[in-house]
């Protein structure tokens, strides 16, 4: 049974990012300015932060609750790659998706991503489509796991459940 391209596409079509929350970090306004720009054809919030300290304390104070961080890597005050270390650090944050853009190309600047924890890395100069079709991907998945989560918390609960059912009626 072979699978047919175009119903896979159309599946794949059907998560609506509807509602989401994307936390913009660039230190150069521009590049917020653009990534906003960009984001706007999805039905997305976008906030920005100019660095990453900015960034942590949006989130730490409840001012922001993002579904997935755009974070540059080179930025003063605190790298890319610290801000992308706390966040998967913390237990509040660390399912975030986090794409990191970057005009690095070095491979030890991508290993340093990774070891940071980051899920996707774009290239500078930023690719519309690229950006759109990476974002809409991460979420996707990002929603898949908190779904998955979802369950499984039903599935320990239910379990529980019927533990306490049995053990019950037994005595």
């Amino acid at each position: 049974m072979s699978t047919n391209p175009q119903t896979a596409a159309s599946a794949d079509n059907t998560f609506d990012p509807a509602g989401s929350v994307i936390l913009v970090v660039d230190d150069n306004e521009q590049n917020v300015e653009l990534l906003q720009a960009y984001l706007e054809s999805m039905p997305v919030e976008v906030h920005a932060a100019y660095d990453g300290v900015q960034a942590l304390e949006m989130i730490e104070q409840g001012a922001v609750k993002p579904d997935l961080v755009v974070l540059d890597v080179m930025m003063p005050r605190m790298s890319g790659f610290e801000v992308c270390r706390k966040l998967k650090s913390a237990p509040a944050t660390a399912d975030v998706p986090v794409m990191m853009v970057t005009a690095l190309n070095e491979l030890g600047d991508i290993e340093r991503g990774v070891e940071a924890g980051t899920d996707e890395f774009l290239s500078k100069p930023v690719n519309k489509l690229e950006l759109l079709t990476r974002v809409k991907s991460l979420l996707r998945s990002a929603k898949l796991r908190q779904q998955g989560d979802d369950k499984d918390a039903y599935i320990r609960d239910l379990e529980r459940m019927l533990g306490r059912d049995e053990m019950g009626s037994e005595s």
